[in-house]
């Protein structure tokens, strides 16, 4: 065995060797690559548009606090499920309940449409920081005529449905939790600096305005029920009651009517970013270069074994 180890490692070095030799004469094949692949990669992104992102750090807002509410929800948690009345609201479940809502297809297009972003989103090609102003694909959108134009195959249509502009607008978002603090940070990204603080400060509008809207229903919805019951129900015990349950309801609405950060409080507001956070143009070029130095190197010993089996 020790002489078979023995003999093998003079083969070794001449695999290396005439690997080496093959690279070595084929230099101008590999350089070759490397330049053109470098130059790709340069003219690639220097192309791109920056990349601005804009974050807000939010807070998940306090619950109103009452003290019968927990007495009640002990006694008479049962009732008060049956009215659809949420006697033990935890704020950490509210709170995840708005960022599910936030990541939503049915909030997000609804977002889309409130404020008109289709183009932006799905169109927009550059921002032009002199006079603040978008620019957009030509091929895709007709700024002049506010027609869509962009040429797709079927099921697709030349305006972004919904659920392609749902898509491409969850890249460009992001939502986090810290699980320490529990702070939450919402994050937009998008080629002007402006379009992307504006979007974070609408989106934490909205999700406030969402979830004030949801509880309000459920409270008017719960009040009607508990109304109800209380013009058919003769038991004193019963009315009793059903009275600190419209009551509570009526707290709810009016909580919800005179505070604006409902679910989410801004601790730190989303600013318009100076500096670009994308893309990282020295890392693509770099990558770029290193691969076409890799392709050339297989170019060159893919065809010199391949001559080699052949004869």
């Amino acid at each position: 065995m020790k002489k078979n180890e023995t003999s093998n490692i003079p083969d070794d070095e001449i695999d290396l060797t005439t690997l080496l030799s093959v690279i070595w004469k084929g230099k101008w094949a590999v350089i070759f690559s490397t330049v053109v692949l470098c130059t790709f990669s340069v003219i690639y992104a220097v192309n791109q548009p920056n990349i601005y992102k804009s974050e807000a750090l939010l807070s998940p807002a306090e619950e109103q606090k009452s003290g019968g509410l927990g007495a009640l929800a002990g006694q008479f948690g049962g009732l008060a499920s049956l009215a659809g009345v949420n006697l033990g609201s935890d704020s950490n479940n509210k709170t995840q309940l708005a960022i599910e809502v936030l990541k939503s297809r049915q909030f997000i297009s609804n977002f889309i449409q409130k404020h008109k972003l289709l183009p932006n989103l799905m169109a927009a090609e550059y921002w032009n920081a002199q006079d603040n102003k978008i620019r957009y694909d030509p091929e895709l959108y007709d700024v002049a005529a506010h027609q869509w134009v962009r040429e797709v195959s079927s099921p697709y249509k030349s305006k972004p449905s919904l659920q392609e502009a749902y898509k491409e607008f969850r890249k460009v978002t992001s939502i986090s939790t810290d699980k320490e603090t529990g702070m939450i940070i919402l994050s937009v990204e998008s080629i002007s600096p402006y379009v992307a603080q504006q979007w974070v400060s609408w989106l934490i509008e909205d999700i406030n305005q969402e979830m004030k809207y949801r509880d309000v229903s459920e409270a008017n919805k719960s009040t009607a029920f508990l109304t109800k019951q209380l013009k058919e129900t003769k038991v004193a015990d019963i009315r009793s009651v059903l009275y600190k349950l419209v009551e509570e309801q009526a707290k709810t609405i009016m909580f919800a009517n005179v505070r604006d950060e409902y679910v989410f409080k801004t601790i730190d507001p989303a600013l318009v970013p100076e500096e670009k956070s994308g893309p990282k143009r020295a890392l693509i070029c770099i990558l770029g270069t290193f691969f076409g130095g890799i392709l050339g190197i297989l170019f060159v010993t893919i065809r010199y074994f391949t001559k080699e089996n052949a004869q």
